[in-house]
């Protein structure tokens, strides 16, 4: 009996990394719904610029659940699909009520800045596997984020 998946990891190392992947998957659903929190509810002078953005990184947001999610699946596990379980694994907590646009700003910068870091930590994991797919994906949504996170950081001054 073989001790790899089918796309040729040691299934201990792909249990592990879809584990990392659960709890990205858990923290990028909780930081979606707080980025379209911002977007609905932004008010003051910079509402017409803030909630256009805001739509802008939301839209991307759902857009890498999936990828995470289908990742998941790759590796021949189940992401986690259940709001209950996102909050119990998320690092990002739900942002309720907010309406000051810095303070949106601020919880984008935030949420960024912490799937960054449980990128970096899930990048180190898939190395260490040998797991090019999951290291290319980690290491591309690192590159754009950080972009983002030097813009936030530059639109807060």
């Amino acid at each position: 009996m073989s001790d790899t998946n089918t796309i040729g990891l040691h299934e201990a190392s792909a249990s592990q990394l879809a584990e990392k992947l659960n709890e990205l998957l858990a923290n990028y659903q909780i930081f979606y719904m707080n980025v379209r929190g911002y977007h609905w509810n932004v008010k003051g002078r910079q509402f017409f610029q803030l909630h256009e953005k805001f739509e802008e990184f939301y839209t991307d947001l759902l857009t890498k659940v999936d990828e995470v999610a289908e990742r998941i699946l790759t590796l021949g596990h189940q992401p986690v699909h259940a709001y209950s379980d996102y909050v119990k694994l998320a690092r990002i907590q739900e942002d309720k009520n907010v309406h000051d646009g810095e303070a949106c700003v601020r919880g984008v910068l935030t949420g960024y800045q912490t799937l960054i870091e449980l990128q970096r930590e899930l990048l180190s994991l898939a190395s260490d596997a040998d797991d090019e797919g999951t290291a290319a994906q980690a290491g591309d949504y690192i590159r754009e984020q950080e972009k983002t996170v030097w813009m936030l950081g530059a639109y807060l001054g």
